[in-house]
């Protein structure tokens, strides 16, 4: 049911014939815009959801440079134009 759910295709036989499918379930009334969009390609197997825990908190991300710095290659790499 695991692997239903996380949108592999199980295929439940009985003396070798296929007897039933489950699938992972539809996406539940009043879930988030996000739920909504990848509800259909979870239950087809297409998308994997994250294994993090929604209240998980991500780690602060460092900047890759100062913003002046950033400007500042964008003007230069503009400047020929």
């Amino acid at each position: 049911m695991r692997a239903a759910a996380a949108g592999e295709t199980v295929l439940v036989t009985d003396r070798g014939r296929v007897v039933a499918e489950p699938i992972a379930p539809r996406v539940r009334e009043g879930a988030s815009a996000a739920e909504q969009r990848m509800g259909e390609p979870v239950r087809q197997g297409l998308v994997t959801p994250a294994k993090l825990s929604p209240r998980a908190r991500l780690p602060d991300r460092l900047p890759v440079a100062p913003l002046a710095d950033l400007l500042h290659e964008l003007d230069d790499s503009r400047a020929d134009r």
